[in-house]
């Protein structure tokens, strides 16, 4: 059984920093590409930051030098170090591993993320 399992999410004040980390179980973790994705309400889901298999990293625009992604195959983990946070990062976040060659595509149950003073 694959479970992908969040934690980190919060409330903090703009400006502020959290690090969200997903585990991973029941996949050969390190064969999957890892990206997080974020919805906020009323909106679309959007992704957010990848990790490749090989650890090549990709951002979307909107947090791109405040938001760090990273991987542990041996802990079977992915990261996201959340830096400089804004009113509109306030979303729910969620953990995905995906692996195009045979189309596998996991999510976890998301964590929300609130940005407020």
């Amino acid at each position: 059984q694959v479970q992908l399992v969040e934690s980190g999410g919060g409330l903090v004040q703009p400006g502020g920093s959290l690090r969200l980390s997903c585990a991973a179980s029941g996949i050969i973790f390190n064969i999957y590409d890892m990206n997080w994705y974020r919805q906020a309400p009323g909106k679309q889901r959007e992704l957010v930051a990848k990790i490749t298999s090989a650890g090549f990293t990709n951002y979307a625009d909107s947090v791109k030098g405040r938001f760090t992604i990273s991987r542990d195959n041996i802990k079977r983990t992915v990261n996201l170090q959340m830096n400089s946070l804004k009113s509109e990062d306030t979303a729910v976040y969620y953990c995905n591993a995906a692996q195009i060659r045979t189309g596998q595509n996991y999510w976890g149950q998301g964590t929300q993320v609130t940005v407020s003073s």
